[in-house]
């Protein structure tokens, strides 16, 4: 890979694969970044190009790393069970209430084990634990109960 400054707007890395496919990225000053994918034919004219948000690269980068994990999910297993964090809203209906009216398990056959707020981890939350919005729950079930938990907690 090399690189190549940009004055004025960032820096540009070159790469050529192993098949001998080019492709760049421009880093932009900003934090936004340009994929560019050459033409096999014309290795100086390029094929496509695509500007990326700040969030976007972010995504990406993520999606590139060996060790790929999304932010949200944790864990899965052959089980089918599925580990999530869940962002309550500070425009939420559960905004301080109480855990045990979401009827989470009842309604979604997902779980809250944990709750996450500011710097501190409240483990095995009891159905009297008032949530606050800005908390991150921690929702292990299958993926329909997660999808059904965070469209539940998305609620406002």
């Amino acid at each position: 890979m090399s690189a190549t400054p940009l004055p004025g707007i960032g820096v540009k890395y070159d790469l050529t694969t192993r098949e001998h496919e080019h492709l760049s990225v421009i880093a932009h000053r900003d934090g936004a970044r340009t994929v560019n994918v050459y033409s096999s034919d014309d290795p100086d004219a390029c094929a496509r190009s695509m500007r990326l948000s700040v969030a976007e690269s972010a995504a990406l980068i993520d999606a590139l790393m060996p060790a790929h994990h999304s932010p949200n999910l944790l864990h899965t297993t052959d089980l089918g069970l599925v580990a999530e964090r869940i962002e309550l809203s500070s425009v939420s209906h559960w905004n301080g209430r109480l855990l045990g009216e979401t009827r989470m398990r009842t309604d979604t056959g997902a779980s809250i084990v944990a709750v996450l707020r500011r710097a501190e981890a409240i483990p095995s939350p009891a159905p009297d634990f008032r949530l606050a919005g800005g908390d991150t729950l921690i929702v292990i079930g299958t993926r329909e109960g997660i999808d059904a938990a965070a469209e539940l907690l998305g609620r406002e």
